[in-house]
Parts: structure tokens; sequence; C-alpha cells
């Protein structure tokens, strides 16, 4: 089958992979682009462990043909550290609270809950619930990671408080 070049932004870096038109985001993620942190669980949209944003959007990557993200800008899990020895406020909150534990849903909760709050830094049980309502851990029962997100929540708005301030 004939390839197509697939021109993109990936976590600020931009890529240009030669890809099948057929194959998902998903896949070319992990395989032309090596990022393999988005993990394929379902493969049908219902579990969210590969969740990514494309142009500001949380997607399931194996719903979306990965020539659909075109001159896209697109984040993944490896994405969420600001720098190379730094961890994200969510990185940080959800091993100081144990938030995950099999690990395998984990990658698609840090980016929704990103995404939820890059929205709103200080979001209710009841955001939470809902901003991750496409994410299923099979493993904690929720409760670590609601209290990671409020952490990550109320550190990141303590953060850009300061830097406001400044």
């Amino acid at each position: 089958m004939t390839k197509t070049l697939l021109e993109l932004t990936v976590n600020g870096e931009d890529r240009s992979l030669a890809i099948e038109p057929y194959r998902s985001l998903l896949d070319v993620l992990r395989e032309e682009a090596g990022l393999t942190g988005t993990k394929k669980g379902c493969d049908v949209g219902d579990c969210g462990a590969c969740t990514v944003i494309v142009d500001g959007q949380p997607v399931n990557a194996c719903l979306m043909l990965a020539v659909e993200a075109q001159g896209a800008s697109v984040q993944t899990v490896e994405g969420l550290q600001p720098g190379p020895d730094e961890l994200h406020p969510l990185q940080d909150a959800f091993m100081e609270h144990g938030a995950s534990q099999c690990g395998f849903c984990t990658p698609g909760i840090l980016i929704m809950a990103k995404h939820l709050l890059d929205q709103n830094p200080l979001p209710t049980d009841e955001e939470i619930r809902f901003g991750l309502s496409g994410n299923i851990c099979r493993c904690t029962g929720y409760t670590k990671i609601f209290d990671a997100i409020r952490t990550a929540g109320r550190r990141m708005a303590a953060a850009k408080s300061q830097s406001v301030e400044a």
C-alpha cells in the first residue's frame, strides 16, 4: 500500500512520518513515533487508555485515523513533563497519593486530568467524575485518583497565582 506523509507536531516537536492511511493515530504514535506511553486498551474507544490531546481537545487515539491529525498539534503523556528533570504537578500528585496501581490507565487519565485542570484548576468531585467519565480504571476505585487531581489542581492554581503576582 502507498504510504502518506503525515506532518504534525507531537509534544512540541515537528514530526514527518510515512504512514499507511488506514492506521490509527494510536498505532502511529506508538509504532512510528516511538511514544509508547499512550496505551492500547480496548481499541474501540471505551476505556480511555489511549487518550491524547489533539489541537487542545482530548481524543481517543484508537478512534482517530492518523491522517486526520495532519497539521495538528498532539500532546501525549510523554509531553506532560515541563522539563527533562521535573514532573508535571499531576505526575507528582499521582505518585504522592498512590493513584495508580497497575498503571495501564494512568496515561489516559493523566491527559484527561490535565485537560480538565487547564479548563478548571479547582474542580469539584462531580466535575472530576464527569471529566474522567471516558477513562476506566479497574484497580484503584478512583478515590486516590480524585485526591491526586485535587492536589495537583491546588498546586497548579497556587503556582499560577504566584506567577501573576510576580
